[in-house]
């Protein structure tokens, strides 16, 4: 942001933005279409409304200009109007975006995923992730005959259909016969997910995770449950939504060699369009489809799965990351911010408190108290001194639009921040720098 930043205040006002959110919500539940975008992730009366954005940056509507971080919740990872996606949604909005029978470019979409994740046969699109993993979810009910899901429970979200959010503390609405069809096991514990396997013999459809999240795999992790899903006869789903593109353009599979049997894709693989992806194996997948004698699946039906728009934006991004190499670019920018993040963090002495983590094309920070336990208070405090200083970043989480001197400022700012995180370790109570209520959890019971 543009403004300048005081030692102690650090407080700027977003009257505009303050008025649109009151009329958010009053209009939509919540005040945002998806939950991660509400104002309650955000310091009070510190929300901004965006009005639009350019690459790394974003302008909100009472004039603030921000270096931005976790784009479109990790989606927009070739930066904000991208030409080359821009040039391709413009070129196939000008010739129609849906119509009564598939159009070519369905045939040329699918064409150019499969030779981008070659470890698929088969591919589908969709609008959103939640949609390509129930559809994975139904497909492996259908193959085995079963009825049990085994997901990942140290993963934070798969769906917004029953099957999973039954199992967060936002299950109001859910039967208790569905969530009890759903189980867990935890990431890189092949015993304990064998014990599931084996209590549950024959009842789990599927086994479904991300293939790596913050931390690496453990050395034969991935391998060990494929030959699990293997032994137990269920089907194993790689969740690709975050790891696609930003691990490898083929995804963690291809940077692994670790073959699952099907795989979504959603996020970065249409940089802020709509468009998402179920993948896998031919076997599988034509279950869905019309060439075969058995029941038939309804796999995904979606009336607007294909727009042409969408599915030329996801070649064009598919294009840029293998021709400009852009996940090495991602690497390297997240290496630069991660290193620069740590060392402003070590010289204001909080080092031990504000921590980064995760593969630097998709890096998080956790903010710690005085005790070093996870603190929604600090991490309020954080975020208030960092959008003071033009940084939005509710996680660190890097396009390839940002440039050096995007870091850089990035860098100075954290350091900025981290001063006030010290006085405020000190006074072992950061209330005085919060202005308000602490952020909150996504996921809780209670509003």
């Amino acid at each position: 942001m543009d403004t300048e930043d005081t030692e102690e205040s650090a407080e700027f006002l977003l009257p505009r933005s303050r008025r649109a959110n009151e009329r958010l919500h009053a209009l939509i539940p919540g005040g945002a279409h998806t939950y991660a975008k509400g104002d309650d992730q955000y310091p009070e009366d510190l929300a901004p409304v965006i009005s639009h954005g350019r690459g790394a940056h974003v302008w909100d509507i009472d004039g603030n200009r921000y270096i931005e971080y976790g784009s479109g919740l990790r989606s927009v990872s070739l930066g904000h109007a991208h030409p080359r996606v821009v040039e391709a949604v413009r070129h196939e909005l000008d010739r129609g975006s849906n119509f009564v029978r598939p159009s070519i470019v369905e045939v040329e979409a699918a064409e150019r995923f499969l030779a981008t994740v070659p470890t698929a046969e088969m591919v589908k699109f969709a609008k959103n992730g939640s949609d390509a993993t129930t559809a994975a979810v139904r497909l492996a009910r259908a193959a085995t005959g079963r009825p049990r899901v085994a997901l990942c429970g140290d993963h934070p979200f798969f769906s917004v259909d029953d099957w999973f959010i039954g199992t967060t503390p936002m299950s109001a609405g859910i039967p208790a016969a569905t969530n009890e069809l759903t189980v867990a096991f935890p990431y890189g514990d092949l015993a304990a997910t064998e014990e599931l396997l084996t209590r549950y013999r024959d009842e789990v459809a599927c086994l479904i995770l991300e293939p790596a999240t913050h931390t690496e795999p453990p050395p034969g992790y991935l391998a060990g449950l494929r030959a699990l899903a293997d032994r137990h006869g269920c089907v194993l789903i790689f969740d690709e939504m975050i790891t696609g593109f930003r691990w490898s353009e083929a995804g963690a599979q291809g940077l692994y060699g670790v073959v699952p049997d099907l795989s979504t894709f959603g996020k970065a693989l249409g940089n802020g369009c709509a468009v998402s992806a179920l993948a896998g194996r031919r076997d599988l997948m034509e279950l869905g489809g019309l060439r075969h004698s058995g029941d038939r699946v309804f796999l995904l039906s979606t009336t607007h799965g294909a727009e042409t728009h969408s599915l030329a934006a996801a070649m064009a991004v598919q294009a840029t990351y293998v021709e400009e190499g852009v996940t090495a670019r991602l690497h390297a920018l997240g290496e630069r911010l991660a290193a620069g993040v740590r060392d402003a963090a070590a010289g204001m002495g909080v080092g031990d408190h504000i921590v980064v983590r995760g593969r630097p094309s998709n890096l998080v920070f956790a903010t710690l108290d005085e005790h070093g336990q996870p603190s929604q208070r600090y991490r309020t405090l954080f975020l208030r001194r960092l959008l003071a200083g033009g940084v939005l970043a509710p996680s660190f989480v890097v396009s390839s639009a940002l440039d050096d001197a995007d870091i850089d400022r990035t860098v100075d700012v954290v350091a900025q921040a981290c001063a006030v995180y010290r006085k405020a370790l000190d006074a072992a109570d950061p209330t005085p720098w919060l202005a308000g209520r602490p952020v909150k959890p996504v996921f809780r019971r209670l509003a």
